[in-house]
C-alpha cells in the first residue's frame, strides 16, 4: 500500500493543478505500469532505480529513434511538492533530449525523493552541483507558451507530462 504524507499529497495536488497525471507504482509493477502509460514509439534512458523497462521502451535511443519517439522516459532526481515540479538530472546518456523532444514526458521519481519545496530541493542538489559540476532542468508541467497569442502546448518541450512515482 502506498504511503501518503503531507508532502506527497501536496505533490499530487500540485501536479493535478498543472494538468499532470500521476501514477504511483511499486518496483515489481513498474514495467506493467509504464507499459500502460507510454505511447508508441517510446524511448528512455537508464534509471537509477532497481526496475526493468518494458519491451515497449527503447533504452539509449539513437538520434533517429528519438526523432520518431512519441514518449520519453527519464529519471527525476527530486519532486518539488509545492510546485508540482520534477528535478531532471543532466546525464551523459542524454536525458535532456529524451525529456524534451517527445510529445509525452514520463519522469520517474521515488516517493522518498519528493521534497516539500524548491529551497529544500536546491539544498539537496547543491552539494552535487558544486562537487560534481552537475546541472539539472526543473520541469513544471507541459511546455506552454502564449508568446504569439493563444496558449500553445508543446512549443518548447513535451505537450503532456505523466509522473510515475515509485513507492516501496
Amino acid at each position: 500500500m502506498a504511503t501518503t504524507t503531507t508532502t506527497l499529497s501536496t505533490f499530487e495536488e500540485s501536479l493535478s493543478a498543472l494538468g499532470v497525471d500521476l501514477t504511483r507504482t511499486t518496483v515489481d509493477d513498474f514495467a506493467d505500469t509504464l507499459d500502460d502509460i507510454v505511447r508508441d514509439p517510446a524511448v528512455g534512458v537508464a534509471l537509477p532505480f532497481d526496475v526493468e523497462y518494458p519491451d515497449s521502451v527503447t533504452v539509449d535511443p539513437t538520434p533517429a529513434a528519438l526523432e520518431r519517439a512519441t514518449t520519453g522516459v527519464t529519471p527525476a532526481t527530486y519532486g518539488v511538492a509545492n510546485y508540482g515540479s520534477v528535478i531532471l538530472p543532466s546525464t551523459d546518456s542524454g536525458a535532456e533530449p529524451v525529456s524534451l523532444y517527445p510529445e509525452l514526458h514520463v519522469p520517474v521519481v521515488h516517493a522518498d525523493d519528493v521534497l516539500p519545496d524548491l529551497p529544500t530541493a536546491l539544498d539537496h542538489f547543491g552539494d552535487a552541483a558544486r562537487d560534481d559540476d552537475a546541472s539539472v532542468v526543473v520541469g513544471t508541467g507541459p511546455s506552454a507558451t502564449a508568446d504569439m497569442g493563444d496558449l500553445v502546448l508543446g512549443a518548447h518541450g513535451p505537450k503532456a507530462v505523466h509522473v510515475v512515482m515509485l513507492d516501496e
